[in-house]
């Protein structure tokens, strides 16, 4: 991160000598012209005393430029005796290197999660650059690339960016069959009951394995509000990262089938990345309508029945259990329909699945 050296600089005093010289003018004549000592020349002259705006203005004045002029002088021959310092320089290297961090990534998460070990600037420099899978570190992260926007002006945030890669590093470590988009769409509408319960969240990665997608959990940073995206690895084939943001069951559930329906929808493309922030959706393609559409006709295996006029607990137990889905999959469903308040107390006690989930 270091940044090149500039040739020497001359002091604002060597400038101010040679225009009394191609002048003709004595240092003694000058401070004439400007009121002032003629040891105040000659310090100026001399480095020993600096120009202030005051003398500036006098000194511009008299040789018919600007005040800017000397005070730019005086000020480029600080900076660049400052820069000839190996200490100094390298405290700025240092500046802009954690400028640089900050630009790409939460490092203190990082640090906290594990996922970054080192204590050292440089090695932590190092080592995010290795996770964002960058040549340098001045190079652009391959997340930013790949990312699907609808205004390609939008950048991932730091957040997002450090979220991703690491469901990407995740990802990219797991085994798995070759992608089959047919077994993967047999698989969707089944998965409603097949977490009937939450230790059925258990088996999921070993599903989606077998049909050549990865399914990877990286826990939700402080403050993101990203539920989840999906992705190409390296060997071509899609995967899925989860936050458990939420952990509900069936708020968990439905972020994997949007995201299932991403891939199934070819909303990936070749190479791309689709981060699901509920709450900007305008930062993503249009295509977050579709992946909904088809995710919620997923949901439950049968349609639901006519509703009643007050839906109650023993209705929807019953009701749960012919469809062999858990309860609050069809509690979920129906305030998504606006049947059901979503303070509704049929919420309470519902299960989450943070346990499952983090033994991905």
């Amino acid at each position: 991160m270091s940044t090149k050296m500039r040739a020497e600089v001359f002091p604002a005093g060597e400038f101010l000598a040679d225009e009394l010289y191609e002048r003709g003018w004595t240092q003694a004549e000058f401070a004439e012209i400007l009121e002032r000592p003629a040891q105040f020349v000659s310090e100026i002259i001399s480095g020993k005393k600096e120009i202030t705006r005051d003398s500036a203005a006098q000194i511009g004045a008299a040789l018919g430029t600007t005040a800017e002029m000397w005070l730019n002088l005086q000020d480029a021959f600080h900076l660049w005796r400052q820069s000839q310092d190996e200490q100094t320089r390298d405290r700025l290297d240092d500046v802009r290197l954690r400028a640089r961090l900050k630009e790409l990534a939460p490092v203190s998460v990082l640090v906290r999660r594990g996922i970054i070990k080192s204590v050292d600037l440089r090695d932590q420099a190092q080592e995010l650059r290795k996770l964002y899978r960058m040549d340098k570190l001045t190079d652009c992260p391959a997340q930013q690339i790949a990312a699907r926007r609808t205004n390609q002006s939008e950048q991932l945030t730091p957040t997002q960016l450090a979220w991703t890669a690491c469901a990407q590093a995740r990802a990219e470590s797991q085994e798995t069959a070759p992608f089959s988009k047919p077994a993967l769409e047999m698989l969707a509408p089944q998965l409603s009951q097949l977490v009937r319960n939450a230790d059925g969240f258990s088996q999921l990665p070993k599903l989606f394995a077998e049909c050549g997608l990865a399914l990877v959990f990286v826990e939700s940073f402080p403050a993101s509000k990203i539920d989840g995206c999906s992705f190409v690895r390296e060997n071509c084939q899609p995967a899925i990262a989860l936050s458990g943001r939420g952990k509900r069951l069936d708020k968990v559930l439905f972020t994997l089938l949007h995201e299932v329906a991403h891939v199934v929808l070819d909303h990936l493309g070749e190479r791309g990345l689709i981060l699901d922030d509920p709450d900007d959706p305008q930062h993503t393609l249009g295509t977050e309508d579709d992946a909904d559409e088809l995710a919620s006709s997923w949901v439950l295996p049968e349609e639901l029945p006519s509703l009643p006029s007050r839906i109650r607990a023993d209705w929807v137990q019953q009701v749960a259990e012919a469809q062999r889905v858990h309860p609050i999959v069809l509690v979920g469903r129906l305030q998504k329909l606006g049947a059901l308040d979503w303070r509704t107390a049929l919420v309470r006690g519902a299960p989450n699945v943070d346990a499952q989930l983090k033994l991905w």
